[in-house]
């Protein structure tokens, strides 16, 4: 078995170099490029800038933290959030909300889109009604940046897939299958997670077969995971693109009465109690949610007083393992972790 020689594993906690490119083969730009200088800052207080914000959820744990950053830093300038639109991971939703929101005119809308193509004409509006977008994650497909939106700030999705692939391959023997819980729409964050997760494997654990199902919503994981496991005999651990579909599948393996070792990405309550546990969950390539979150709100307020800020950005993440699961919530949560996961920690630390 080869060794997971693609990411850096044995720091705390460990900042990962950014692998991936943006969506137009951007080299990515570190957060710390989106600076906004305090007569800036005065200028967007004098103006009381307007800003609307399009989620796929605000469900999650990680749209919690997202939003809260976005909230507080543009605060700190006088720009005020007039709505969040939960969207439901819904493509007809995002855009009857983005269609409204241009008759509305905020001075500018925040979106993470859902999907590429079918969403790409909403958001196109938003800039042709002179309205600045600021995105997340993903650019829609033929939308460029400086003419439709001015940024996309995203956390550094391929390389949380090699980091998911890295924390598994100790856990899987030779010559054995592992799934892929994919998610079943055309959605930029979740195809780099994937593809790198895939090109790893390859390169470093070229023995193992990879096995790939679907899911179409977080409500259906569960059951798709269920099927995958009746259907291929042989499995020997699963990559779940998120944390939520990843305790979906945990249930469902549980269920089964076939516990696999798995990893996933973003380090969710539930997810990191997991892993804490040292149960199914081996591993989590984790976002920082509130950080991108701090940052998008800076490159909206730089779009928003006449500054161009750099079009691709990303945030590297976090390779979190049960050692250091509660020292890397505090950095990714900004608070100290839960008291069920400091436990968890502790009694699988006495074992």
């Amino acid at each position: 078995m080869k060794r997971a020689t693609a990411v850096a594993l044995n720091r705390r906690p460990d900042r990962i170099s950014i692998a991936g490119l943006g969506p137009h083969g951007e080299r990515a730009a570190p957060p710390d490029r989106l600076t906004v200088s305090e007569a800036e800052a005065d200028a967007a207080r004098r103006r009381r800038f307007t800003v609307a914000v399009v989620l796929h959820t605000t469900a999650s744990d990680w749209a919690k933290q997202e939003l809260a950053g976005i909230v507080t830093t543009l605060g700190r300038s006088s720009a005020a959030v007039i709505e969040v639109v939960d969207c439901a991971f819904a493509i007809d939703a995002q855009i009857d909300a983005l269609n409204r929101l241009v008759h509305e005119a905020p001075d500018a809308i925040i979106s993470i889109p859902i999907g590429n193509t079918a969403v790409a004409e909403a958001h196109r509006s938003v800039a042709r009604a002179g309205i600045r977008l600021v995105l997340m994650d993903n650019a829609p497909t033929g939308l460029l940046p400086g003419s439709d939106y001015a940024s996309v700030v995203s956390a550094d999705n391929f390389g949380l897939g090699q980091v998911g692939a890295a924390l598994l391959s100790p856990h899987v023997p030779a010559g054995e299958t592992v799934g892929v819980l994919a998610y079943g729409v055309d959605f930029f964050a979740t195809n780099e997670r994937e593809i790198a997760f895939r090109k790893w494997m390859a390169a470093n654990r070229p023995d193992l077969t990879l096995q790939r199902t679907t899911f179409a919503s977080v409500e259906a994981a569960a059951e798709v995971t269920a099927a995958f496991l009746s259907g291929t005999r042989h499995l020997a651990g699963l990559f779940a693109v998120w944390d939520e579909p990843a305790m979906q599948a945990v249930r469902a393996m549980r269920a089964a009465s076939r516990p696999l070792p798995t990893t996933t990405i973003d380090l969710g309550n539930d997810a990191a109690i997991e892993l804490a546990r040292g149960e199914l969950i081996k591993g989590i390539g984790a976002q920082q949610p509130y950080d991108q979150g701090i940052a998008v709100a800076a490159a909206t307020i730089m779009a928003l007083v006449g500054r161009q800020p750099p079009p691709w950005v990303a945030l590297p993440g976090l390779a979190v393992t049960p050692n250091d699961v509660v020292e890397s919530y505090q950095v990714v949560w900004h608070t100290p972790a839960p008291p069920e996961l400091v436990k968890a920690r502790r009694m699988t630390a006495r074992r």
